[in-house]
């Protein structure tokens, strides 16, 4: 595919990423490039925020001014440790883990949820696998992470990965029904599993992904912890720090096994259907807090949105 057109219409961190993910070109000769990234006023507003990695409290996994979802962002970029901003959350990240080797977040759980009313260093399953997703993408030799991530792969059900929390959150479970999957924690297991080769061919895995993929098929009827895949969920967005389309097909499309599969072919023809006459697509929803941003309108195409689309397109081939 010809990304030209894209690249003519990016500003410098996304030509960054396209070099490197759609066109697979070396680092090393994008130096230049990878200073103009860094002065971006943009970008400098994300690494300011993850420096302070765990000054906020999860108190909505939605939010997307998250450190841990601004900080994996600037990972899919293509920015690394090398930046002095990243390597300091990444330590943050390392430091604070329970006794099985899982990453904490600063989680609030009011009481009248179950939780305790306070900050405390714990863990959701729509936390964790975010955390171990990031230290993977930022290099951190497995070895150092194994236990945490085997702990929590081991959280797999036969429907999938349910709502599951460390100690600390007390009772805390999400509105469904405790014996229900947890879509959003389902995605996040798949997302981390397939950065780890000796769980991406694994039973566990692609669990997973047929739970997605048959939520997908059962979309009407299906809606485990009020996760819909209905009008909503079907506009695309970005960035992907949530469960939507543009999410689950991402996911999805990391597993070979899976591009075969009608579910996921009607996933991408939705996509595909949403594309303008110049191969760009426009977001259809939107997070306000990220209206500084190509993809903060729904007036336009967004080049950060089309590049989403086709890092998927460029693995399905």
């Amino acid at each position: 595919m010809n990304y030209q057109a894209l690249l003519d219409r990016s500003e410098d961190w996304l030509k960054y990423a396209i070099h490197l993910n759609l066109l697979h070109g070396p680092k090393e000769k994008l130096k230049d490039l990878r200073k103009n990234v860094l002065r971006d006023e943009k970008i400098k507003s994300c690494l300011k925020d993850i420096c302070e990695f765990h000054n906020m409290p999860v108190l909505s996994h939605k939010n997307p001014d998250l450190p841990m979802h601004k900080l994996l962002f600037l990972l899919d970029l293509g920015l690394d440790t090398d930046v002095p901003e990243i390597e300091i959350a990444i330590r943050a990240i390392l430091k604070n883990r329970d006794e099985h080797g899982v990453c904490q977040s600063v989680v609030n759980i009011p009481r009248h949820f179950g939780g305790t009313g306070e900050d405390a260093f714990s863990w959701c399953l729509c936390d964790a696998p975010i955390l171990f997703t990031i230290l993977i993408k930022a290099g951190i030799d497995y070895e150092q992470i194994r236990t945490g991530t085997e702990y929590l792969a081991s959280l797999c059900r036969d429907n999938g990965f349910l709502c599951c929390v460390s100690s600390e959150l007390g009772r805390f479970r999400g509105p469904g029904k405790k014996e229900d999957c947890c879509p959003y924690a389902t995605l996040l297991m798949a997302n981390l599993l397939a950065e780890i080769p000796s769980y991406r061919s694994s039973d566990i895995a692609t669990s997973a992904v047929n739970v997605l993929l048959d939520l997908w098929e059962n979309s009407m009827t299906q809606h485990p912890y009020l996760f819909y895949m209905g009008t909503d969920f079907r506009k695309l967005k970005a960035p992907s720090c949530w469960y939507d389309l543009i999410s689950v097909a991402d996911a999805v499309s990391k597993y070979p096994f899976a591009h075969r599969d009608k579910r996921f072919s009607e996933m991408i023809d939705l996509i595909k259907s949403k594309q303008d006459g110049e191969g760009f697509f426009t977001p259809e929803s939107i997070y306000l807090k990220y209206r500084a941003w190509d993809f903060g309108q729904k007036k336009c195409p967004s080049p950060y949105l089309t590049y989403l689309c086709y890092k998927i397109f460029d693995r399905i081939g």
